[in-house]
């Protein structure tokens, strides 16, 4: 492929230089995605505040850190290291990518029920590409912006689901994003395909989470197709590296009649940001997002929400609630549009946040753009402070001040939480929570 131009944009040593960039797969079809999104990196500036969807969100500090992508396999990870970063007690599937890189010597898959495939982005397109020829890149495209395209372009390795219609997975499936520090500065862009089939039935978690503290930055990309009658839990839990840097591009379809239910968590990195897209391709689907993230000092977490009610009958609820403490600052970005033809919306959207010190910053801006007329549709938001009645009530029972506001910090957290299933993981997210909880400033 020709690699004529020149990266205005600095981010050739993400791809691996453009010299060693975009060799063949042998694969037409993938050639000619990754070949798409290679020109419009090479050509695209890096996004400022004078767009509007980064208005809020400073690209400064993530491109001055200069990664490059992990050009070796995964790094080596001893078992007992893996054992310090699982969830006590989860029952589940499991499936590891390192740096980017599916492990299969970490993971366990091995009795997954009938009509079930998981496994390796890389295996599959080796072994059986034709798979995935329908699916791949269907969704995402070039990207909803430059950090997608980059993932698309880079493409090599990550986690793939695929479930045949009308199978069941009892058990979770968990996939376990981690990361290992390397003596430079590394991007890993591990590549997701999940696609359910008719009927199919699923309960899907997806962690990110780092032995350590490195400096590094995971750009990760999920695809998500459901077809009619389909069902899918998806919790997200982000614990990286407090020198990480986060970036993850979500892009959901829904068929007729299926069913989404999705709980993020965004607690760890320096610096993150979450794009998840929804489209409703057919009517009575319903999709139901929940959010909870803390940003503390110099921490940045962003969220940005687009969900697009293209046909009518489905139903969406997106409520996203945040803790922000010291200097920590946090954005948090929805929008949900109807369609003209989308008659019998049911939408309702909200963002409530909870300032813990008078230097904490949030940035919320949850948007409807309704082209119906026969919808039910809100939106909402509120950006408050600890109610002094409340922190009182629980200082007047002998209960110290820094006890008291995480308590009702939790409290505040809790419907979030609680939402997380099966209960290893809940009491693991509130374990996290309650920690983060634990050093914050009283003013």
């Amino acid at each position: 492929m020709s690699t004529d131009a020149v990266m205005p944009n600095n981010l050739a040593g993400w791809i691996g230089g453009e010299a060693e960039a975009l060799v063949e797969t042998g694969l037409p079809w993938l050639d000619a995605k990754r070949r798409s999104a290679w020109e419009r990196v090479r050509h695209e500036s890096i996004p400022d505040a004078r767009q509007e969807a980064w208005r809020y969100t400073n690209l400064k500090l993530l491109m001055a850190q200069g990664f490059s992508r992990h050009m070796e396999p995964g790094a080596r990870v001893e078992r007992t290291h893996l054992e310090t970063v699982l969830v006590p007690g989860l029952q589940a599937y499991r499936a590891i990518v390192v740096n980017g890189r599916f492990s299969p010597e970490l993971s366990d898959l091995g009795d997954l029920p009938s009509g079930v495939s998981a496994g390796s982005l890389l295996a599959m397109l080796t072994h059986d590409p034709d798979a995935l020829a329908d699916h791949l890149n269907k969704l995402a495209g070039e990207g909803a912006n430059l950090f997608s395209a980059l993932n698309t372009a880079a493409m090599d390795d990550g986690f793939v689901l695929l479930i045949e219609p009308r199978a069941r997975v009892e058990r979770p499936i968990e996939v376990l994003h981690l990361s290992v520090g390397t003596e430079e500065p590394r991007v890993a862009q591990p590549r997701n395909l999940v696609v359910l089939g008719k009927g199919a039935e699923a309960t899907l978690i997806e962690r990110y989470a780092s032995l350590g503290e490195p400096l590094y930055c995971t750009n990760s990309l999920l695809e998500i197709s459901l077809e009619d009658e389909a069902v899918l839990d998806h919790c997200r839990i982000q614990t990286e590296s407090p020198n990480a840097f986060h970036l993850t591009g979500l892009y959901l379809n829904q068929a007729r009649a299926s069913r989404y239910r999705g709980v993020n968590l965004g607690l760890g990195a320096v610096w993150s940001r979450t794009d998840i897209q929804v489209r409703f391709s057919a009517p009575y689907a319903s999709s139901d997002l929940k959010g909870l993230y803390l940003a503390g000092d110099k921490q940045l977490i962003d969220y940005h929400l687009d969900v697009d009610h293209g046909v009518g009958h489905c139903a969406s609820r997106e409520s996203f609630k945040g803790i922000v403490f010291g200097k920590g600052r946090a954005v948090f970005d929805g929008r949900v549009r109807v369609a003209p033809d989308a008659q019998k919306t049911d939408a309702h959207l909200s963002n409530r946040n909870l300032l813990l010190s008078e230097s904490a910053e949030v940035d919320t801006k949850p948007q409807l753009e309704i082209l119906a007329d026969d919808v039910k549709c809100s939106h909402g938001t509120t950006v408050g402070q600890i109610e002094p009645e409340a922190l009182f009530y629980l200082r007047s029972r002998g209960i110290s001040e820094a006890a008291a506001r995480r308590m009702l910090c939790l409290g505040f957290a809790g419907e979030i939480i609680d939402a997380l299933s099966p209960g290893p993981l809940r009491d693991f997210a509130a374990a996290q929570v309650s920690s983060r909880l634990e050093n914050v400033p009283l003013a």
